[in-house]
């Protein structure tokens, strides 16, 4: 690490300790005009024995714990870099050197599934209905839907997913691991509208590490870090889609491109049906408008297809001004059989159709409505 980022570091660490509590809003909004830090910070977190680990992690708790959402955001974006950090130690054997990470990590999760008073949180999620749009799919694309009895009871009925209350965690064993780190995840991609391009680069990073260490495909990707398989949970994979998908969008189209195929080949491998659907869900999606842009600046956003204002009619829907205006060729023969048919099919009820045909007017019949 240079001295000239330690020096931005060290400077960091002191001027917080010395700010008053009504100046906090302040100081926060001024650290986006801080070029140098960020970069700084990761090299921090990246040396695993930096003697500046300890106190950045510290002082990263203290700002989450201040309540004060961009000092929130501001943690948030070293997230998957500090759970890198984590799991790559933690495959190393070497549990001496992430205690400040798995301290850090542990009072954020501590800090998140609890509200204002206390108590825990229970979040509830709304599962999208196939007849109303959502960020994964277009009612318009699915195509005809028949309307049974029951498609017409549940319409517009939402179903809703409930999570929680989530237990007090006091150190990560390997049965609550993936559980505090997926949920951390959660509380990333809640936030992901903020997070700079460095953090959404993380982010992909961190997913084709996870899915690929320990597996051929680490050899194609020409990754040299630790070769040693990371066990994961179907859940944990979805989050990292639900990020992935986001940075896709947002400019980071070939680092969110291989972090996709990385994940959805360890989803395969592992049989994880749940990441296989979303991730699909999502590739299949992509193949539209949302990987021509590259931009990274301005508005952060999915893009999806917006449903038109207008209401979609097919052009061959059989509608009252189709029938007045449709007229029939002459071909030899009496033009009563069109109208039989139209009948026998129930198009419009028998006794609404009047046909006038005369022997001048063969060429044209004519239905009112």
């Amino acid at each position: 690490m240079l001295a000239m980022d330690q020096g931005v570091v060290e400077e960091w660490l002191s001027e917080f300790k010395t700010l008053p509590d009504s100046a906090v809003s302040t100081y926060a909004a001024s650290l986006k005009d801080k070029g140098a830090l960020v970069p700084a910070l990761y090299k921090v977190i990246r040396e695993n024995y930096s003697d500046l680990l300890e106190p950045v992690c510290h002082q990263l708790f203290e700002f989450y714990r201040s309540g004060e959402p961009q000092l929130q955001r501001f943690t948030l974006q070293f997230l998957p870099e500090l759970l890198w950090s984590l799991l790559s130690v933690s495959a190393a054997r070497d549990p001496h050197t992430s205690g400040c990470i798995e301290a850090l990590l542990l009072g954020i999760y501590n800090l998140e599934i609890v509200d204002k008073d206390g108590q825990s949180k229970v979040l509830s999620f709304t599962v999208p209905s196939l007849s109303k749009p959502s960020v994964y799919h277009e009612p318009s694309t699915i195509g005809s839907m028949a309307l049974t009895e029951g498609a017409l009871a549940n319409h517009g009925l939402s179903r809703v997913v409930y999570s929680g209350p989530h237990l007090q965690r006091e150190t990560f064993t390997a049965q609550n691991r993936f559980e505090v780190l997926t949920f951390l995840l959660l509380c990333y991609n809640a936030a992901l509208s903020y997070m700079s391009s460095t953090s959404l680069q993380s982010l992909c990073q961190l997913s084709s590490r996870v899915c690929i260490c320990g597996y051929p495909r680490q050899q194609m990707r020409r990754y040299k870090g630790i070769n040693t398989r990371l066990t994961v949970t179907s859940e944990f994979l979805v989050q990292l889609i639900t990020g992935i998908h986001y940075a896709l969008c947002n400019g980071e189209v070939d680092l969110g491109s291989k972090a996709l195929d990385d994940v959805l080949y360890r989803a395969q491998l592992e049989l994880f049906p749940e990441a296989l659907l979303v991730g699909n869900a999502i590739k299949s999606s992509l193949h539209s408008a949302a990987l021509k842009s590259n931009n990274k600046e301005g508005a952060r956003s999915i893009q999806v297809e917006i449903t038109p204002t207008s209401s979609r009619i097919s052009r061959n829907a059989v509608t009252s001004l189709s029938i007045r205006g449709h007229r029939w060729k002459r071909h030899g023969e009496t033009k009563c059989v069109c109208a039989c048919l139209l009948c026998s099919f129930s198009l419009v009820p028998k006794t609404f159709i009047n046909i006038i045909m005369t022997t001048e007017q063969m060429n044209q019949t004519s239905i009112s409505l």
